[in-house]
């Protein structure tokens, strides 16, 4: 893997600081804390009560004992908001960080300064660094490595408020803490993965030809399965109804986005396996 780097505009950092900081933070979002190595870029999100989606981040151990949470600029307003009503009486304080422009490095193993990314694998070395701006910017690899690895983030791939962790993977990167205590939305969340019942899964997808934009419908034997969301030419990301796939594949039907025919494929690493044909995930759990 050759080495590359890209700038990411549409980032900005939150820190969250104070002697009730990792308290209050493992008692709110999907990540477990307890587990999180200074070095390291884990996967998060910050649900509603009923396990949907509201923010999701990258979150990380300062040297000085706060926490980064790289989100979205656009929501970074928000999110802060949103923190700051679950405070009430923790010691906490909940800033923007000023020096929140993060690139992003990887297929270079002598890097060291910098924090690993722990949703791509470890041998790819995808780490990212915040400050000073480096040149040049790959910003199309970036989304191409994304999509290699299923690493689906929200606005592109999906709708913050209309998806669950599981469907963005987060039981598969390391994003969700099964054996951690209760967090907002904690109980779905564990419902789900006992049951079995996640239903919709980021799959990889590859066109015969150059895909159609982002936000075009995926669909099989004529029956809408998802949205195409990431794309890099003939590649993409695209969260469906892993149900309704395994029906159509089973019977030989093509899988379209838009009007390209696309092969589908589970990313790399994950342990979830589409349902047997006729059977809901719960059912094939």
């Amino acid at each position: 893997m050759s080495a590359h780097t890209a700038v990411l505009p549409d980032r900005a950092s939150l820190s969250v600081s104070g002697q009730d900081a990792e308290h209050f933070l493992q008692n709110l979002i999907t990540t477990d804390l307890d587990s999180l190595r200074e070095g390291e870029l884990r996967a998060g999100a910050l649900l509603s009560p009923q396990g949907k989606i509201l923010f999701d981040f990258l979150v990380s151990r300062e040297h000085s004992g706060a926490f980064r949470l790289d989100t979205r600029a656009d929501m970074t307003l928000d999110f802060s908001r949103r923190l700051l009503l679950y405070r009430l009486r923790a010691k906490v304080e909940i800033s923007q960080l000023p020096n929140g422009v993060a690139a992003v490095s990887w297929g270079d193993a002598s890097v060291t300064d910098a924090l690993r990314d722990t949703r791509f694998p470890a041998e790819w070395h995808v780490v990212r660094r915040y400050g000073a701006e480096p040149a040049p910017s790959d910003l199309a690899a970036w989304r191409a490595l994304r999509i290699e690895a299923g690493v689906a983030e929200s606005g592109t791939d999906f709708a913050l408020g209309d998806a669950f962790p599981h469907d963005m993977l987060l039981d598969q990167n390391g994003g969700v803490g099964f054996r951690k205590g209760c967090y907002v939305g904690q109980e779905v969340v564990s419902r789900m993965q006992h049951r079995g019942t996640a239903r919709r899964r980021v799959m990889i997808l590859s066109g015969e030809c150059d895909l159609p934009p982002t936000g075009a419908d995926i669909t099989a034997s004529g029956r809408p399965i998802g949205a195409l969301g990431t794309v890099a030419g003939s590649a993409g990301l695209a969260i469906l109804r892993i149900d309704r796939l395994a029906d159509a594949l089973a019977q030989g039907a093509p899988v379209l986005a838009g009007d390209v025919p696309v092969t589908v494929a589970i990313p790399p690493g994950a342990t979830f396996t589409l349902p047997a044909p006729g059977q809901t995930a719960t059912e094939s759990a």
